[in-house]
C-alpha cells in the first residue's frame, strides 16, 4: 500500500524534471538564433572546393579578398591553436582562404 504513492511520487518528479529540461533547451535553442542554428550538416571533402572553403568561412564564394581575409582573421581567432583550438581545423581554415584567394589579383576590385 505505501509503495503506490511513493512510485506516483517518483513519477512525477521525474516527469517535472524531463519537462524542466526541454524548456531549458527549447529556451536556449531560441536564443541562440538563427546564425547558430545554421551551420553545415557534414564532413570535409577530399579536395576542398570553393563552395566549401565560403562555407569554412562563412561568406559568399565570391566574396571580395578583403572580406575573405576578414573571415579568415575571425575564424582563426576562435579555432587557433595556441588558444586551444583544434590544428586539423587551422589547416582547413587556412586551406579554405588559400581556395576562395587563389587566382585572385592582389588589388583592384573584386565582386561582393
Amino acid at each position: 500500500r505505501m509503495a503506490t504513492p511513493l512510485v506516483t511520487g517518483l513519477a512525477v518528479a521525474a516527469t517535472a524534471l524531463a519537462a524542466r529540461a526541454v524548456v531549458t533547451t527549447v529556451e536556449a535553442w531560441a536564443l541562440a538564433g538563427p546564425r547558430a542554428r545554421a551551420f553545415y550538416h557534414g564532413g570535409f571533402e577530399a579536395q576542398m572546393t570553393r563552395r566549401e572553403a565560403a562555407l569554412i568561412l562563412g561568406v559568399r564564394e565570391g566574396a571580395a579578398r578583403q572580406r575573405v581575409l576578414d573571415a579568415h582573421r575571425r575564424v582563426m581567432m576562435a579555432n587557433h591553436p595556441d588558444a586551444g583550438g583544434s590544428a586539423f581545423l587551422s589547416t582547413k581554415i587556412n586551406e579554405a582562404k588559400a581556395t576562395l584567394l587563389r587566382g585572385r589579383a592582389r588589388g583592384g576590385s573584386d565582386g561582393i
